[in-house]
């Protein structure tokens, strides 16, 4: 009897100490991302490098962490091709089926269609455009990485304003005719109401446009001294292309969506001394900690072998999605979409390493910063700031000589 309850006690005691020994090991799982990109259709190498990011930084937290807690990262991929309907297909699969803990969306109205099944089904979505129609109300699973495009108009316009001199400067807006060429429209129009800036035309055009010439020279009868655009980077080098044919030398300025690996590699001879965008992110001329990551991830993995904008938004939405796991795991000792949402809604203030301007969420407010700067895009792949970081709207910029 004593022999029996002696093995009973030492069974006991080595269960007990298996189950204290090993917490994360007996419930670690993976957690689960769904990214819905376009590999495909048009600017997919956008897409593509994007897609490349976020896999780079995934592998390197599962290869170099171990996980998150302990629970390696399981990130999907799949190719909507810029295809709303079929982006919204996997979204549902993500959300019914695959059982995702988080999502990211590629385009703006992709993210728009999304917003009431993630809503339904309670898993956070991560959009990789920052059109902020996506945030209108309600606002909940619904995220962006960064300033939307009006704060992109904002920083634009006032930097336009700051480098033109006296008088109000005539600015032409040469846009797409979908929701993401207009999501430049009313901020813009809002600031330059309130700033003494002139908008003197809004020229659209279908994506699928041959050439730029009719818009264009439109611009320049009505006496646009600078052109700020909102379109992908193959319709930019049309616009420059265009501009050439009608001997029209103004600066053209995009947003942060302005260049693709494709745009250097076409953009020889075009790009010149006159491109420029707002860019809220962190560049090799910065020498940041986020950036030092950045530079790891493409000499480790070698996918890319310098800095690419598309590539640095892959590993930001990645850095930010990874927080959001470990904000879940310590507030609530698991690792869910629900979990993770409520983990996304404590940032406050929260540091990348300057790879990204610090990302604040409230249950009210997803827009993530309000933190801006413009750049030279150089013919050599490269960029040169040319201001400080500011709040456009909210501080003064700063232009560096």
């Amino acid at each position: 009897m004593r022999k029996l309850l002696f093995f009973a006690t030492v069974t006991l005691i080595i269960a007990g100490m298996i189950t204290i020994g090993f917490p994360i090991g007996a419930t670690a799982k993976d957690i689960k991302v769904g990214a819905i990109i376009n590999l495909t259709g048009p600017a997919s190498t956008w897409g593509q490098f994007h897609a490349k990011g976020l896999k780079d930084y995934f592998r390197y937290v599962n290869d170099a962490k171990g996980g998150v807690a302990g629970n390696k990262v399981n990130l999907t991929v799949v190719d909507h091709a810029y295809k709303v309907p079929e982006a919204i297909k996997f979204v549902k699969k993500f959300c019914t089926s695959d059982k995702m803990d988080i999502l990211a969306t590629w385009d703006a109205g992709s993210g728009i269609m999304a917003k009431p099944i993630i809503q339904k089904y309670k898993t956070p979505n991560i959009n990789f455009s920052t059109y902020q129609g996506i945030l209108k109300p309600p606002v909940d699973y619904a995220y962006l990485p960064y300033g939307g495009y009006n704060m992109d108009s904002y920083a634009v316009l006032e930097y336009i304003k700051n480098i033109h001199g006296s008088g109000a400067p005539k600015v032409g807006l040469l846009t797409y005719n979908n929701a993401y060429g207009k999501s430049i429209h009313a901020a813009s129009k809002e600031y330059a109401a309130k700033n003494n800036v002139n908008i003197v035309s809004i020229e659209q055009f279908p994506p699928k446009t041959l050439d730029l010439n009719t818009e264009l020279l439109r611009l320049k009868n009505k006496g646009a001294e600078y052109i700020f655009m909102q379109c992908l980077p193959s319709a930019i080098l049309m616009a420059l292309q265009s501009a050439d044919r009608i001997k029209y030398d103004v600066p053209f300025f995009g947003t942060w969506t302005s260049t693709d690996p494709d745009f250097f590699k076409r953009g020889k001879g075009l790009i010149r001394d006159r491109m420029h965008m707002q860019f809220p992110g962190g560049l090799p001329v910065d020498g940041s900690p986020g950036m030092k990551t950045m530079e790891y991830l493409w000499k480790k993995y070698k996918t890319v072998t310098s800095f690419d904008a598309s590539y640095w938004e892959g590993v930001v939405i990645g850095m930010i999605m990874e927080r959001g796991f470990d904000k879940a795991y310590a507030n609530f000792g698991k690792i869910n979409s629900e979990t993770i949402n409520q983990g996304l809604e404590t940032f406050r203030n929260e540091d990348f390493g300057g790879l990204v301007p610090n990302v604040t969420y409230t249950k009210t407010d997803h827009s993530a910063s309000w933190k801006s700067r413009i750049v030279k895009i150089n013919e050599n792949g490269t960029y040169t700031p040319l201001t400080n970081f500011w709040g456009p709207g909210k501080e003064k910029v700063r232009i560096i000589k």
